[in-house]
């Protein structure tokens, strides 16, 4: 082919067919891709949960796949050069792309493997918090902050609960294969958490357990409930022991108090609103009864012997 005259060099009739071929075809799969998810959100309607995610994770892979051949037959009619370019192709990805094929492989072991879903609450990679969406290269979650006996874990954080910081982080999904991944809620939508309060040797210690596990069970009972259930599920599909969903108090001595620590079924979101209402009856129990919380004193033993002496004509 020749435009005024000038011969374009690996340019003919034939490609320019395939080359408009594919425009039309490109534009026909962002059409049909656009479709496909309006007619789902249009069924499905604006929930967010497994069917949504499912439906939309379907959907691109299906567009993709579609795409793929579809290009593929346009420009690579003769199966004898369609293997000398998937050759060329493959050599060039192995070398240069080997973090995009290591993240594309993530993404198909994260769907086969069940090791996350949009909605999760995990800590992949060192970031905390909840996924918000998953894609073939990357995993965009919503930050959450962090417990006080966290803060020392990276990263630096500013929120010191398990809520929203307001920062959107993005990874790479290859990060499964370099750092575990901490789910705290597939399988069991529950986590155990602790309270930890000092009482004085000199002071009720038995009334004080009694108002710790009575604000515990006035507002874990029915999250005991339901997490019964899902505790026999987790049961049946995998080897673990039984573990106790009551609230229980646990002594321990220091060189200055007892510390009673409590320990209590929880759901995995609102952990920390959850604290706060037990804290507040706790703390206002404890004043009707006159327990105090302990707290680290020094005694002054005595002083050492100072010695003064005064400069000057002695007039004054």
């Amino acid at each position: 082919m020749k435009i005024f005259g000038i011969p374009l060099l690996g340019f003919s009739a034939e490609n320019g067919k395939k080359l408009l071929l594919t425009v039309a075809f490109i534009v026909a799969v962002i059409v049909a891709s656009r479709l496909l998810h309006w007619l789902a959100r249009g069924i499905l309607g604006k929930r967010v949960g497994q069917a949504h995610f499912w439906t939309k994770q379907t959907i691109r892979i299906v567009v993709t796949i579609v795409f793929v051949i579809g290009v593929v037959s346009i420009w690579f009619d003769n199966p004898s050069r369609l293997g000398q370019a998937a050759a060329f192709i493959t050599a060039g990805l192995a070398i240069a792309s080997q973090r995009v094929i290591t993240a594309i492989s993530a993404y198909l072991i994260i769907l086969r493997g069940k090791t996350f879903h949009v909605g999760d609450r995990i800590v992949m990679g060192g970031v905390r918090g909840d996924v918000i969406a998953l894609g073939f290269m990357q995993t965009t979650i919503m930050e959450m902050g962090q417990s006080p006996g966290e803060q020392a874990d990276a990263p630096s954080l500013w929120v010191a609960g398990r809520q929203y910081t307001g920062r959107i982080v993005t990874l790479t999904n290859d990060k499964i294969f370099d750092t575990p991944v901490y789910n705290y809620t597939r399988d069991f939508p529950y986590i155990w958490d602790e309270m930890h309060l000092p009482i004085p040797y000199n002071g009720d210690r038995r009334k004080a357990e009694e108002i710790m596990l009575n604000a515990a069970r006035h507002y874990t009972v029915r999250i005991a409930e339901l997490s019964e259930e899902a505790l026999r599920e987790l049961e049946r599909r995998y080897v673990v022991k039984r573990e106790e969903l009551n609230p229980r108090v646990f002594y321990r001595l220091t060189d200055n108090w007892v510390e009673l620590a409590m320990r209590f079924v929880a759901e995995d979101h609102g952990v920390r609103k959850l604290k706060d209402a037990m804290s507040r009856e706790i703390l206002d129990e404890f004043d009707k009864a006159g327990i105090g919380i302990a707290s680290g004193t020094y005694d002054v033993v005595g002083f050492p012997e100072l010695k003064v002496r005064l400069l000057g004509d002695g007039s004054r």
